[in-house]
């Protein structure tokens, strides 16, 4: 199979990571719409997913794109990267996979629950 024979493709993994691209410095205006845009002009898109803030909706400043081809992805690259886009200079890249992150950021307390949280309180009136 030709695919097998590409630099840089790992079979198994959920998704060939040189079809995937990193987008940063991302107006925040910008839209999941608006990035398959400007992407399928190097070719096709099959995803195109603005990163936002989990808490105000915001949008973080990068995405991600996923190119139907390494050779779609690779003509994005160079099309794209360093470009003005509203602005900004985009930065684009192949996406990497993403590191795992030790502990998180709830830390040991057991999820904000106060300690004896099953016992009636003592109440003298």
């Amino acid at each position: 199979m030709a695919v097998a024979s590409l630099p840089g493709i790992h079979l198994g993994e959920e998704y060939y990571m040189e079809a995937k691209l990193y987008v940063g410095n991302l107006p925040y205006t910008t839209v999941d719409a608006d990035l398959e845009t400007l992407f399928s002009q190097a070719g096709t898109v099959k995803s195109a997913q603005v990163i936002k803030d989990r808490v105000s909706g915001r949008s973080k400043g990068f995405g991600f794109v996923e190119m139907s081809t390494a050779e779609e992805a690779q003509a994005a690259i160079s099309r794209f990267n360093g470009q003005d886009f509203n602005g900004r200079a985009l930065t684009v890249n192949l996406a990497r996979p993403r590191e795992e992150r030790p502990g998180g950021f709830r830390g040991g307390s057991g999820g904000g629950r106060r300690q004896g949280g099953d016992r009636e309180r003592r109440r003298d009136y």
